[in-house]
């Protein structure tokens, strides 16, 4: 099946200003170019794709795919490129008629369909597809909810036993030292020009910086608090609350929490497993990492452990925002210690 003509904008389906502002908002944010510039340049993020597409190429054989956000079409033209029979790509974003213009450039106008509109209200040219292929994640891996729309496609449209590329994600959580940073964005209000500003402490700590964290700040191990499997994952399994425990690796400060998640992509016997970290341990992605920091400063031990809980759920205004509360206790070398500290924080991703 091909659209129905390689010089027409692609398909519309919902006019944008019929949705609240916040959906507006979200969709036009990836109007602009430079956003897919570093999306597109992001090669540990691309690449991943692109093996977990190529070197799989007997998965995507003669398979009908949808691309659920597709963008500038580039995970498309993988699927395309790898043999699939047909390949519908969605998106709302008026991105989508540039796309449409690279698809035709690169000889995938009979390969590739591109629809314009919600995943939720677009007309299929496909009752049922084999394979669902998305690059979902935000900052905090759920921030946008874009994850949602993958599972609504993969209720309706995706047949039983299909693939969801990638289909596993995780959180996982560390302490680090960032007491420089921390001072210049949190104690910075003390005194502004000769001012108290205090009043500004509480909201900037609310906000989690999303920044590049070194790998030598990081005073303690990891932990996977939290793992989606998008086969089976509900929606209301994206509101979630669990604990964690993370133990020192050295003597040293700690100021804040670090989050990062983990990708791995589906494969069989034949073919090669993709997994890629966003983690500081590894290079470079354009979602870095997200900092929390704490109201308290721990001092640590090696060996001494932090326990505490991260509950998120999206914001009940704008479910593409999120909530989270954060909440640590630390008892040092034990009863009495006077280092022992406990807290709790929350904290939002706008």
């Amino acid at each position: 099946m091909s659209s129905s003509s390689s010089n027409e904008a692609a398909v519309s389906a919902t006019d944008k200003k019929s949705l609240p502002f916040s959906e507006q908002h979200y969709f036009s944010s990836y109007d602009h170019f430079g956003i897919h510039e570093e999306m597109l340049k992001d090669e540990v993020r691309t690449i991943s794709y692109r093996n977990a597409i190529m070197k799989n190429k007997h998965l995507f054989k003669d398979k009908i795919v949808l691309d659920v956000g597709c963008g500038t079409g580039i995970l498309s033209m993988f699927a395309a490129k790898a043999g699939a029979k047909h390949v519908i790509a969605v998106d709302m974003s008026n991105i989508i008629e540039m796309a449409q213009k690279i698809v035709n450039l690169n000889g995938f106008e009979d390969k590739i369909t591109l629809l314009k509109g919600k995943l939720e209200d677009v007309e299929m040219p496909y009752p049922k597809v084999d394979i669902i292929i998305s690059e979902w994640m935000g900052y905090f891996l759920l921030y946008e909810s874009m994850m949602d729309t993958v599972l609504v496609a993969r209720d309706r449209y995706l047949v039983e036993g299909g693939l969801i590329l990638p289909d596993k994600a995780n959180i996982q959580l560390a302490l680090i030292e960032d007491g420089a940073y921390k001072d210049e964005k949190i104690f910075y209000w003390e005194n502004v020009y000769g001012f108290d500003y205090s009043p500004f402490i509480k909201p900037s700590m609310a906000q989690p910086l999303v920044e590049t964290v070194d790998n030598k700040s990081v005073v303690t191990n990891h932990c996977q608090i939290i793992e989606f499997d998008l086969n089976t994952v509900t929606i209301e399994e994206l509101a979630f609350h669990r604990k964690f425990k993370l133990t020192a690796t050295r003597d040293d400060l700690a100021h804040a929490v670090v989050a990062w998640f983990d990708i791995v992509f589906p494969y069989d016997d034949e073919g090669e497993k993709v997994v890629f970290s966003t983690g500081p341990h590894a290079r470079y992605t354009h979602w870095q990492q997200t900092i929390f920091y704490l109201d308290q400063v721990l001092d640590l031990k090696k060996g001494e452990v932090v326990e505490g809980s991260l509950a998120s759920r999206p914001n009940e205004k704008n479910n593409r925002e999120l909530d989270i509360e954060l909440e640590w206790n630390f008892q040092g070398s034990g009863e009495g210690d006077s280092r022992a500290q406990s807290g709790k924080y929350n904290y939002f991703i706008r």
